[in-house]
């Protein structure tokens, strides 16, 4: 099915945000009941059968997550009132329970004086009175709410055709169906071009590449549909527009998807992309911090390996240009140290230079270790972690490494530990490798003179910590499993052989 139908079975999730007010425990003092305010702000009386004496909330969502943002007094009467002196955001909210579940949802938008009713047995049946967007909203649900099951139902039938016949057959309705469904949308789209509902329909729909062209070579070009969606994925979508932050799919359904099957994984290419999103989101006060935040996290600790320089990027390019006013104290030493220790160790830049000592006591700088690959290992006799991996890379190193050159630059991360580790290295016949620590005098030295310790340069906050360096000592991987490393070697001998 084209799109993504927003309102389905949200009503019988659990909430999971977090108030941003603590819910009241009592019942409030008798107050005389009123639904007039000022022009400014918000009322909305609720009616929840069969709910009485008790507190219920209103909620929004916001991005992947859902905010209880209010909350009133249900009387005996299953009437509660919902009043602020400033207006909400616009976006998609939603009555929750006392047990915290989502009820009903309804459209906020610049008309906050309405009134909604309904049942906790039947969310869906929502009535809500004094407001044009929600009257076009419960239209547009009341659609789905019919048009939805039978397109489902005919999805389970699909998947158990047995006939070509069947399938066709199925395949035909289903066809029919969609249309009338995108149909209806488009005409609710151009009938109120400047309905919050028409921002949403247009924000959820994907677009349709037209029939690929043919290439040079007379074939036809086959990478022509990912690469039109692509090119169109954000037409007609305001990033700017705060109210798509306040829905259950910009981000799940919108944003998630293209990340995942239309940017490519290689840092530059995510950097162009992300760029892209943040810059025309910056006119949106709370999207433009909420795509940061977003992506800071995801690229701060990446899952492939080398993009954290799309990390580096954010730092350089807004952090670092006092564009997050919002963060707190914590927040921005957090980002501003990790930025720090990730600039000295991107992939492809050089190494930091490493001038430790031996376990004699003898200077073994790991830049004079000639090799076509360096391992440099950043460990800890008593890491049990460590413990498990050390053997691991000796028997790599033993069966496949020793015979090619590389070498093994270990490093003790504890010099308090230097017997327990010097007795590790006896213990396991780690020979071979060379074992280095800094001691305390280089350490304090580093100090006086205000170099970056190799922790930071590094980035060693745990253990084990690993990187490979080619021949000129650049750094090539890091921080992958043994056996990726491994393949990373072979991958760069095969490259270079050619």
């Amino acid at each position: 099915m084209r799109g993504f139908l927003f309102i389905s079975a949200l009503c019988a999730a659990t909430l999971v945000g977090h108030a941003q007010t603590k819910p009241k425990k009592a019942a409030p003092a008798p107050q005389k009941e009123t639904t007039t305010v000022t022009n400014d702000g918000y009322n909305i009386p609720v009616t929840i059968t069969p709910l009485k004496n008790c507190w219920v909330y209103i909620g929004c969502y916001y991005g992947k997550f859902r905010n209880v943002v209010d909350s009133a007094w249900m009387d005996e009467n299953s009437k509660a009132v919902f009043s602020g002196k400033a207006k909400l955001p616009g976006g998609i909210y939603f009555l929750v329970s006392p047990r915290h579940t989502i009820l009903s949802e309804f459209l906020m938008d610049d008309v906050q004086k309405f009134s909604v009713a309904t049942d906790t047995l039947h969310p869906d049946q929502v009535v809500i009175t004094g407001s044009a967007e929600n009257a076009l909203y419960q239209k547009y649900t009341s659609f789905l709410a019919k048009k939805g099951p039978e397109l489902t139902a005919l999805q389970n039938q699909l998947k158990d055709a047995h006939t070509a016949a069947d399938t066709a057959r199925i395949r035909e309705q289903l066809t029919a169906g969609n249309k009338e469904l995108n149909d209806y949308r488009d005409t609710l789209v151009n009938q109120n071009p400047n309905s919050m509902l028409a921002l949403f329909l247009n924000a959820i729909k994907q677009p349709e590449p037209p029939p690929a062209p043919k290439l040079a070579n007379g074939r036809i070009d086959s990478l022509f549909p990912a690469r039109y969606v692509k090119e169109h994925y954000w037409d007609n979508i305001p990033l700017h527009d705060d109210r798509l932050l306040r829905t259950p799919f910009f981000d799940d359904h919108k944003l998630e998807p293209y990340l995942k099957y239309y940017v490519r994984p290689e840092p530059d290419s995510v950097i162009e992309d992300i760029n892209y999103i943040l810059l025309s989101s910056r006119a949106g006060k709370d999207m433009f911090k909420y795509l940061l935040g977003r992506f800071t996290d995801k690229y701060i600790n990446p899952e492939i390996m080398g993009q954290d320089k799309v990390f580096i990027f954010l730092f350089n390019n807004y952090f670092s240009k006092g564009d997050t006013l919002w963060l707190s104290t914590k927040q921005k030493e957090y980002i501003f140290n990790r930025a720090y220790s990730l600039m000295a160790n991107q992939i492809g830049e050089q190494a930091a230079v490493l001038d430790l000592v031996d376990t004699s006591g003898k200077p073994s700088p790991m830049y004079a270790q000639k090799a076509p690959f360096t391992f440099v290992l950043f460990w800890d006799p008593n890491c049990g972690h460590c413990k498990e991996m050390v053997p691991r890379i000796d028997s790599m190193y033993e069966a496949k490494w020793k015979a090619k050159g590389i070498k093994i630059y270990a490093v003790n991360i504890d010099e308090k530990a230097n017997d327990a580790w010097k007795k590790y290295i006896k213990d396991n016949h780690l020979k071979g490798w060379l074992h280095v620590y800094q001691t305390k005098e280089q350490r304090d030295a580093d100090v006086a003179n205000g170099r970056a310790n190799y922790r930071q340069l590094y980035d060693v906050f745990q253990t084990p910590t690993m990187y490979l360096l080619d021949d000129q000592k650049r750094i090539i991987a890091k921080k992958l499993s043994l056996e990726q490393f491994d393949e990373v070697m072979s991958a760069k001998k095969k490259t270079d052989s050619k």
